[in-house]
């Protein structure tokens, strides 16, 4: 769905009025989360957790971990075996548990224990791609970043804000027209609204407090 064309001829300084709007209602129906007290390790930690996963899974498999390792050097130090027990509702959990203690080890050996702030840093950590590190930019030191996962790329798509294929193309594209002060509150106000209005199996246009913003509903 995300790859049909919903954008429209309007200028630049049309759509991000229609951006602006649609930030604004968003903005007034969801509350912005605050993931793991914006610890930079537990959120780092909690990203690579929630890959190819649900939130709820998310949540357990992290809650599991830091309940029985409660900081970097304790899980450096785990055994493999056991972080995969603690991480496996999380899926992919003999991959993850393997990314974790490589991440805690090098933090620990090449970055003084102290995560890194910048985006090419923290592309250069075991585990770590663009959606990962720009929401430990994000949901730990507040910087303007634009993660792009599978809520941001379809839903951009669905309002006609961009027309791409990749979450690559969709994040290049968004950071060319979204107002930079929207960045750090448009992740999780999408994912929230992807979540529990506009769900890939089930939009709900009819009740859809922006349905009149977005070029998908106004395509029928």
């Amino acid at each position: 769905m995300s790859s049909k064309d919903y954008t429209t001829n309007e200028n630049l300084k049309d759509l991000i009025k229609r951006i602006r709007k649609i930030m604004d209602i968003l903005s007034d129906v969801f509350t912005i989360r605050v993931f793991e007290d914006r610890n930079p390790y537990r959120v780092l930690i909690r990203t690579i957790l929630s890959q190819r996963t649900r939130d709820e899974n998310t949540d357990k498999a992290t809650a599991m971990l830091f309940s029985r390792y409660k900081n970097i050097e304790e899980i450096a130090d785990a055994p493999i075996e056991e972080i995969e027990k603690l991480v496996k509702s999380a899926g992919f959990y003999r991959v993850k548990a393997n990314r974790i203690k490589e991440v805690s080890n090098l933090l620990i050996d090449q970055y003084g224990k102290i995560v890194p702030d910048n985006l090419n840093e923290l592309l250069e950590l075991p585990g770590v791609g663009r959606k990962t590190a720009n929401c430990v930019l994000v949901f730990a030191f507040q910087k303007p970043a634009i993660p792009v996962d599978t809520h941001v790329h379809r839903i951009s798509n669905l309002w006609g804000i961009v027309n791409t294929k990749t979450p690559e193309e969709t994040e290049e594209k968004l950071s060319k027209i979204v107002p930079k002060e929207l960045w750090i509150d448009l992740n999780d106000l999408m994912v929230q609204f992807g979540q529990n209005i506009c769900k890939p199996n089930n939009m709900q246009c009819e009740t859809c407090p922006i349905a009149n913003s977005c070029c998908y509903y106004n395509s029928f």
